[in-house]
């Protein structure tokens, strides 16, 4: 039975390896990407995935603010949305 687990840790470290020769992020599981989304008559910033606010502003300018200090610091997008829901525009800020 060990050399099956070896076998299959070897995999996976060759399809990490590959990976991350692409340029794949393989190490973080968590998308950090922050939407700026209208929210009750405001506008809220939330990371994608998640269900919770992370911040609410009266203006979408505060809040694109907020979501681009954010995206900066964990190299992520930001995905802005207008007033219907649909999104408008989207910054990257990943390392290239």
């Amino acid at each position: 039975m060990p050399k099956q687990n070896t076998l299959a840790n070897s995999i996976q470290q060759l399809i990490e390896a590959i990976l991350k020769a692409l340029g794949k992020d393989v190490g973080r599981k968590r998308n950090w990407h922050q939407h700026v989304v209208p929210n009750k008559g405001g506008w809220a910033v939330r990371r994608e995935g998640n269900k919770r606010i992370t911040s609410k502003h009266r203006k979408q300018s505060t809040a694109i603010r907020k979501a681009k200090t954010l995206a900066k610091r964990y190299k992520a997008d930001v995905i802005i949305h207008g007033a219907s829901g649909g999104i408008r525009e989207r910054i990257s800020y990943k390392d290239d």
